[in-house]
């Protein structure tokens, strides 16, 4: 009888130790539970930023100064980028549209375990901005000042996101995070009319002063080397300072 009641009083023991060790275990594993959506969620919006910064940037190039439509300033490209991003996948693009701050027009997956959202205010949470910015690599520069064109080339959109905190979860409940995203386009602004406009930019001036080649020095360099006779059966002198968009050697028409 004793062996007896002491084997069913172990199994209890044993029975509440398997209890005590599961909810220690809960207790330990509920966070992260919590934590792993949440910062998937978070990556999520990471990468539409991303995207979002790549649509600043194109518009910048788009309406630059010089397009026939203007630019379009910072608030009227913050609200396009909360409406077709960063609110829900099924909201039509229409022109002058801006979010609202309900759950209709909310992403339904940027929410918090308690179901808060992660951007509870769509104008002081998401935030977009673009400049345009002159071209300083020296090499660069040079090329495009002797060719006459525009420095200005760089063009940036950056999407700044400011997460909401999350009450009840630390660290997340004090961390404050932000996201930035930027995304720069390097643009050529310069086209040909014809042959004429590309000879026109590369040899700027009577002796191209002003171009980025010094065709009109090498000219005076060699102007005495074809008063020398052929020497050679077929040979031909460089033609230095031609500039024939047009021309296609012998060798590569053969």
């Amino acid at each position: 009888m004793d062996a007896s009641m002491s084997r069913v009083g172990g199994a209890h023991r044993q029975h509440g130790q398997s209890t005590v060790e599961f909810l220690v275990l809960a207790l330990v594993l509920l966070p992260l539970f919590l934590i792993v959506p949440l910062l998937g969620k978070q990556l999520d919006i990471a990468q539409t930023a991303a995207s979002a910064s790549r649509y600043v940037a194109f518009e910048g190039v788009v309406h630059h100064g010089s397009s026939l439509q203007s630019w379009k300033s910072d608030a009227e490209l913050a609200d396009e980028v909360r409406r077709r991003f960063f609110s829900t996948s099924t909201a039509p693009v229409k022109s002058a549209e801006r979010v609202g701050d309900f759950a209709e027009h909310r992403n339904p997956l940027w929410t918090d375990h308690r179901g808060e959202p992660l951007l509870p205010v769509f104008d002081t949470h998401v935030d977009a901005t673009s400049r345009r910015e002159a071209l300083t690599q020296p090499l660069g520069a040079v090329f495009a000042s002797g060719m006459g064109l525009d420095a200005n080339t760089l063009y940036t959109g950056a999407v700044r996101i400011a997460l909401a905190d999350v009450a009840g979860l630390a660290p997340f409940d004090a961390l404050g995070l932000s996201i930035e995203r930027h995304t720069t386009l390097l643009v050529d602004p310069w086209s040909a009319s014809g042959p004429a406009a590309v000879r026109a930019a590369l040899r700027r001036g009577p002796w191209n002063i002003t171009g980025p080649f010094p065709f009109g020095a090498l000219e005076l360099f060699a102007a005495p080397l074809k008063l020398i006779p052929r020497v050679l059966d077929g040979a031909r002198l460089p033609d230095i300072g031609r500039v024939d968009p047009e021309f296609v050697p012998e060798d590569r028409i053969r």
